[in-house]
């Protein structure tokens, strides 16, 4: 049986985390995407992290949460506008072990307790599933070009629980 993670910790975003929230851009990127996407797609997608100082920008505009194990970041989720997820990602090594869902339980209650009615994501055809099985329903497929390659994903949206209705606990 393999070793239980120490649990798991949450925290805001800081402007010292974007050298290894690049980092795990990077990496999930190349190791956990390659059944869905070409190298060629991977390299173009990377490349978004390149520039860190635009990069920390995106993300210190956005509400960005980091999962941290021991103090040390191995995820984050971020929010832009009221009701869009921008981006999740975590690293290869924690996958499949509850840390994106946590990240995103924890964006949905931040987002529905600001008054968003409902959350939407482009999700890559890698991350798809995952929020398939979270509640959201595909609504579009778009096509869109980063650095001269062509990369599908899907429109998803989630209705949020109305946390105002008679009966639900708020």
């Amino acid at each position: 049986m393999g070793q239980a993670l120490p649990k798991p910790g949450l925290r805001p975003f800081l402007p010292a985390d974007v050298p290894m929230l690049a980092a795990i851009f990077v990496a999930s990127i190349e190791e956990l995407t390659g059944d869905d996407y070409s190298e060629a797609q991977q390299e173009a997608w990377v490349a978004a992290a390149e520039d860190e100082e635009e990069f920390g920008k995106k993300l210190a505009g956005q509400l960005t949460l980091i999962a941290t194990i021991q103090n040390a970041p191995v995820g984050f989720v971020s929010l832009k506008g009221a009701d869009h997820i921008d981006m999740l990602f975590v690293h290869p090594s924690v996958a499949g072990q509850g840390i994106a869902s946590m990240l995103v339980d924890a964006l949905e209650k931040l987002a529905g307790a600001r008054g968003a009615k409902s959350l939407t994501v482009d999700a890559s055809d890698t991350a798809e599933p995952f929020f398939k099985k979270r509640g959201y329903t595909a609504k579009q497929r778009n096509t869109v070009t980063l650095n001269g390659e062509w990369l599908a994903n899907t429109t998803m949206q989630k209705t949020l629980a109305d946390r105002s209705a008679p009966g639900v606990p708020t």
